[in-house]
């Protein structure tokens, strides 16, 4: 007999992973702030019908695009708003500031909310400022907190290296996050040992160009225990969108043997201590 959910907070968690096995697919589509529109405006309810017909768990925009979603499309797809903001045009580009609050998601009818925080930028430390407060916000509104964060700026030499990525989801969870999404480690197969070092789901970022490189990718970070995917532009610029999500979904909620992980929590902290 299964447990009934308890909290709020529990209730919009299981809204993230529509076939209730804790592993996700998102599609982040908060591009247009960042980069410029993801679909024209007559488009975007046909791309939306195709993330959910193919499967996505959820979708995660800035909060004025919530008024462009059909509702009957978050019957099944689960709805993420973004809080933070920075654009490509900016005279620093790993900057981010908040432009939402957890309360207007709620308003929203949000199941969760996301924050990007940049380790090693120069802004690094509002960044992770604002991470903390949203994290009490979303304690008071009984409200999942996605951390979008990565190790990226000038006193980053290799945004791929587990050690520091380990330091870096760390960082999420200590602050707060309950799901985090990051890059993945290179090679692949080392993201088991951060998946190791953190109590919390991890979702890998991005992904190759290729349909078939993509699919691949996914497999890998699910054989390393990583929780699922957050596959944003590879998405949304393909010729055909639901088969692509369709193919993603399969990978991540399909059944995934345990990892043995090699490395301790102990030595991989003393490994990024050394480094």
């Amino acid at each position: 007999m299964s447990r009934p959910l308890s909290s709020g907070k529990e209730v919009r968690l299981s809204r993230l992973s529509r076939r209730a096995d804790r592993r996700y697919l998102f599609v982040p589509m908060d591009h247009s702030v960042s980069d410029g529109p993801v679909a024209d405006a007559e488009d975007f309810d046909g791309l939306m019908a195709a993330l959910v017909s193919g499967g996505a768990d959820a979708v995660i925009v800035h909060k004025g695009r919530v008024g462009s979603i059909d509702p009957a499309h978050l019957r099944e797809c689960a709805l993420i708003v973004h809080l933070s903001a920075g654009t490509s045009h900016a005279a620093d580009q790993n900057a981010k500031v908040l432009v939402g609050s957890v309360e207007e998601a709620v308003r929203l009818g949000a199941d969760a909310v996301s924050v990007h925080v940049n380790v090693g930028s120069d802004t690094e430390n509002q960044q992770l400022a604002d991470l903390g407060r949203v994290a009490a916000e979303c304690q008071r509104w009984s409200m999942p907190l996605l951390a979008m964060i990565y190790p990226r700026g000038p006193r980053i030499s290799d945004s791929h290296d587990p050690r520091l990525l380990a330091h870096v989801v760390n960082i999420a969870v200590d602050l707060g996050a309950d799901l985090i999404k990051t890059s993945a480690a290179v090679p692949m197969s080392a993201m088991a040992d951060v998946v190791a070092s953190c109590p919390v789901p991890i979702l890998v970022a991005g992904g190759p160009q290729s349909a078939e490189d993509l699919t691949t990718y996914a497999r890998s970070a699910l054989d390393a225990g990583c929780s699922g995917l957050a596959v944003g532009r590879r998405v949304f610029t393909s010729r055909d969108p639901e088969h692509l999500v369709r193919e993603l979904a399969r990978i991540v909620h399909a059944p995934h043997p345990n990892t043995e992980l090699p490395v301790s929590v102990a030595e991989l902290y003393d490994a990024v201590r050394s480094a």
